[in-house]
């Protein structure tokens, strides 16, 4: 069997027993996670996530790059468009991770610096390979990006692959104070 045929064959046992057509285009916890790609750190595994509760956007390394400030400003209008605002009773989670894949790209600065949309000497300043450094530097750029709601909370977490538990490194706060 393929992977393909097995993901087939295990959503229909979803669409028999775990689908639920009621689920709004909202998340019910008004909440959006940013986070890394890393199969070890799954948002809806590691905090537990109910369908429909958040919204999840993911990328190399969980960080904050121009594009994805770019996409966040789309989705508010889609909030908007659904009736909403991604703005008060808003959260915005920066989820990164120890031992994250991003720090085995010393050898590529090229890919670093177009992902981060820096010049290569200015990937030092990115925090790379320190999560807890990286997660404060991207909350900062969010709260810099002036398309953001400055009601809507943003904090910052780490995930640790070797333990299971999350730190909060940045406390919930309006993303402009």
């Amino acid at each position: 069997m393929s992977v393909v045929e097995g993901f087939t064959e295990r959503n229909a046992g979803f669409a028999q027993d775990g689908f639920d057509a009621g689920l709004k285009i909202m998340p019910t916890a008004r909440t959006i996670i940013i986070g890394c790609v890393d199969p070890r750190v799954d948002p809806g595994e590691v905090l537990g996530l109910e369908p429909g509760e958040t919204a999840v956007v993911r990328n190399v390394g969980g960080r904050v790059t121009p594009g994805l400030l770019a996409e966040l400003v789309m989705l508010r209008k889609v909030t908007q468009a659904a009736g909403g605002d991604l703005a008060a009773g808003w959260n915005l989670v920066v989820l990164q991770h120890t031992d994250c894949g991003i720090t085995r790209l010393d050898g590529s600065p090229e890919l670093l610096s177009s992902f981060f949309g820096v010049a290569e000497d200015e990937l030092v300043a990115k925090a790379i390979h320190d999560p807890r450094a990286a997660v404060a530097l991207d909350v900062a750029a969010l709260r810099a990006e002036p398309g953001l709601a400055g009601e809507t909370l943003v904090s910052g977490l780490v995930y640790d692959v070797a333990t299971g538990l999350v730190e909060t490194v940045v406390a919930p706060a309006p993303i402009r104070q």
